[in-house]
């Protein structure tokens, strides 16, 4: 037999016994594993191969890039429920191409009205759990679906729900990424949990799918047919509100009717700064977005391209100003309607020029901490679309720390999230937990524009690796001439060790520098010697998709990254 029929052998074997074969090498910056995916029509990328086909159907059957997305999340939470699912929130951008407008997009919830300070304080809480029952806010991914799709959309809330109706009652094959998230549903204690994530393991047990495992989830379809026949009420105010607050008082959460019956998602004027002559657009807090806004406007003072992306001078500037800016994140971010947060001073050029003069190129700051671990495991889906006309969707779902709170209110289908638990107790902290308001966010859309038209749809998942990953994304498009798939697969450093927005302070020896394989050995040791803690990971947290426009010939480059599962697919 030839080595490389054994070889073949070998992986199926693999395959056959439930081994993992997600642990994908990282490659060397600037190149790339996979080719960029070209179409001409309209494209869909994302971390699931059959959710990008689904949103890709959509498209070819005259769908527009919102129906696309809608129907694309949708079978997100079918297909990918360890990282998103309705029980959670969405972020979007969209643009427009009639009106020529970009629009944002925050459908993110509330904490319930019965949540106060005094509530936790009283009970010995100094953070508020980050999982179970108190770890909630009111769910907004429905809401806004129904947003989108009332504004923008084309089609109806059954032919949106439909394909993902038809996986989660027949089945889908887990993907080999996801495959290795969904394990952690096995040590949770929740029955509602347990019945709906795990599956026979054929002798009288129950166990996460593996790799190639057929997984179905029939009471998720039912509460899609429930939407699918009477909209976003059956969420907000019919049964799924009603089981989902009958849970909450049967374990201990603050949920009532009345938090279901008030939520509303909120459209929110997109803010910018501009770098390398382009135009990075992102959604104002509660969300971090403003923190790559902030972080690029310090990284314009330096000529990155002639430093290029294996140099220390290059890392070094890139961590040095991820803490600037996330000493901010942990102090300003906060729901407006609650705070006043100086959105446009912080992203100002004025006030990058005063924070550049903080960096020491030959010395790692050790004045800001390392933060809350909750805020380092969060995990959530990205998906992007654009159309033939050229509408645009940038595209965030998230149930925060994987499968969220742990929790699965019986005969729902999906988990909820534990975004709550991003709320600080301390009385004068902007992001201080109040009744009805929005905690700090994580999950954070993104588009780039040159000369009013939209040239790049992009976001990179993953809690506090977002504004860090579209960073590094943006840097090694714009500086380094990277394509839009090497950009995303090129090894990533991520900094951890911040102070944070629910009021922990950070690590006093300044954090640490994880590097993936891929950056040198002599940038490393270059990065300690300027005082950096480095450790070598595997791999970072994120997951990157892009759809790059060419101004010139329209031509659509899709970019889908080897951290995950999925895609770009086009026409």
């Amino acid at each position: 037999m030839s080595a490389r029929a054994m070889a073949g052998l070998a992986i199926m074997a693999g395959l056959c016994t439930g081994v993992s074969w997600a642990e994908r090498p990282v490659i060397r910056a600037g190149q790339a594993g996979r080719s960029v995916t070209l179409a001409q029509q309209g494209m869909v990328a994302t971390s699931h191969p059959l959710a990008a086909q689904i949103g890709l159907n959509v498209l070819q059957r005259g769908g527009n890039a919102v129906d696309a997305a809608i129907a694309t999340s949708a079978a997100l939470g079918v297909l990918e429920p360890t990282n998103c699912g309705i029980g959670g929130d969405l972020y979007a951008l969209v643009w427009d191409a009639r009106t020529q407008k970009l629009y944002g997009l925050n459908a993110s919830g509330r904490s319930p009205l019965r949540a106060t300070r005094a509530y936790f304080l009283e009970r010995g809480y100094k953070q508020i759990p980050s999982s179970g029952p108190l770890s909630w806010s009111i769910p907004g991914c429905v809401d806004g679906w129904d947003q989108l799709r009332r504004r923008f959309g084309s089609w109806s809330w059954r032919e949106l729900l439909e394909p993902s109706i038809t996986y989660a009652e027949k089945g889908a094959p887990v993907p080999e990424v996801i495959a290795t998230y969904w394990r952690s549903v096995e040590r949770m204690r929740d029955p509602g949990m347990r019945a709906t994530f795990l599956i026979d393991d054929g002798q009288g047990g129950r166990r996460a799918p593996r790799a190639g495992d057929l997984f179905r989830n029939p009471e998720l379809a039912r509460s899609y047919r429930l939407i699918a026949e009477q909209g976003r009420d059956a969420f907000y105010k019919g049964d799924i509100a009603r089981r989902l607050v009958e849970f909450a008082q049967q374990v201990g959460g603050l949920w009532t009717a009345e938090d279901f019956e008030r939520h509303q998602s909120e459209w929110v004027e997109p803010v910018a700064t501009t770098y390398r002559g382009y135009e990075v657009w992102q959604i104002p807090p509660p969300g971090q977005g403003i923190a790559v806004l902030q972080m690029l406007n310090l990284l314009e003072h330096f000529d990155l391209a002639r430093l290029g992306p294996t140099s220390a001078d290059y890392w070094h500037l890139f961590v040095e100003a991820k803490k600037l800016a996330f000493a901010d994140r942990a102090r300003y971010y906060a729901d407006p309607q609650f705070s006043q947060v100086p959105v446009q001073e912080l992203i100002s050029r004025k006030y990058a020029a005063e924070r550049v003069k903080g960096i020491d190129m030959q010395k790692a700051r050790t004045d800001v901490p390392p933060g809350d671990p909750r805020l380092g495991g969060a995990e959530t889906v990205y998906l992007c679309v654009v159309d033939k006309d050229r509408n645009c969707v940038s595209l965030i779902q998230s149930n925060y720390s994987g499968f969220g709170s742990g929790l699965a209110a019986p005969g729902t289908g999906f988990g909820i999230q534990n975004r709550g638990c991003l709320f600080a107790l301390e009385e004068k902290h902007p992001n201080r937990l109040e009744p009805g308001k929005r905690p700090f966010h994580t999950i954070i859309p993104a588009m780039v524009t040159q000369k009013g038209k939209p040239v790049f749809v992009f976001g990179v998942m993953g809690g506090d690796m977002q504004p860090q990953g579209q960073v590094q994304v943006l840097v090694n498009l714009l500086d380094f001439g990277m394509n839009v798939q090497a950009a995303g697969e090129a090894p990533r450093i991520e900094h951890v060790g911040h102070p944070t927005p629910t009021g922990l302070p950070g690590d006093p020896r300044g954090g640490i520098v994880r590097a993936e394989p891929g950056i040198p050995d002599e940038v490393l040791r270059e990065l300690e010697r300027r005082g950096h803690r480095v450790e070598r990971v595997r791999v970072n947290g994120g997951g990157y998709q892009g759809i790059w426009i060419h101004p010139q010939s329209n031509v659509l480059y899709g970019g889908s990254e080897a951290r995950k599962d999925g895609m770009a697919v086009g026409y």
